[in-house]
């Protein structure tokens, strides 16, 4: 049976390779709330995320700069800075619940189940926008072979879709640059502020919020 993932380590933790094996069995939590501006999905958890108990939080993965230089946030935040996100409409989800050490380890029947649960929890939480993290995941889990990055024509009820490159620093189509752009492009369509360009109030900040547990 799964177990979640243990209790958030300090900055800077570094897993041995029996504690990484031994995250094979944990599930992270989904990041998530009602009515969300944006639920970003990823494909499923690292080994490195699900050892922390936190999402994308493998050194190599490049969400959390992309979202900053993209405008989503007022400062870079670290994946210990995840719950801040609720606080500006963001959320995240995952696609499947088991974690691997690379995506290429998930089975196909794995992304179709993703898929067909993942579209029952949007259709419960009704976010605005939902953006899928990996186009090849997309078209899989969403029955799409022809499926591009960007604005999907389908829309889940009152939820419309948008995919993003995968921010793996396995991608090597997407430099951080370029994968900025692509999440640039999505706020642009949301018709959220830059808040990067705001940047954070002085001595403000939300505070942490509870999560919810998966759905």
């Amino acid at each position: 049976m799964p177990v979640h993932a243990p209790e958030t380590p300090g900055r800077g933790t570094r897993f041995t390779r029996v504690e990484l094996e031994a995250a094979r069995s944990a599930t992270l939590p989904d990041l998530i709330a009602d009515d969300l501006t944006l639920l970003l999905c990823g494909i499923n958890p690292g080994l490195g995320s699900a050892a922390a108990g936190l999402h994308f939080s493998n050194p190599g993965n490049r969400l959390w700069p992309a979202l900053h230089r993209a405008g989503f946030t007022p400062r870079r935040f670290s994946p210990t800075d995840e719950n801040e996100l609720l606080a500006l409409g963001i959320g995240i989800t995952t696609l499947v619940p088991r974690a691997t050490a690379r995506a290429a380890e998930l089975e196909r029947r794995e992304l179709v189940d993703g898929g067909r649960r993942l579209r029952a929890r949007v259709r419960r939480r009704r976010p605005a926008w939902l953006a899928p993290l990996g186009i090849t995941a997309y078209r899989v889990a969403f029955d799409t072979p022809g499926a591009s990055v960007g604005l999907q024509a389908r829309t889940l009820g009152s939820t419309r879709i948008w995919v993003l490159p995968n921010p793996s620093g396995l991608n090597a189509h997407y430099p951080p640059a370029r994968l900025a752009e692509e999440f640039a492009r999505l706020r642009e369509a949301i018709g959220l502020p830059d808040r990067a360009a705001e940047g954070p109030a002085p001595g403000a900040g939300p505070g942490p919020v509870p999560r919810s547990t998966p759905s």
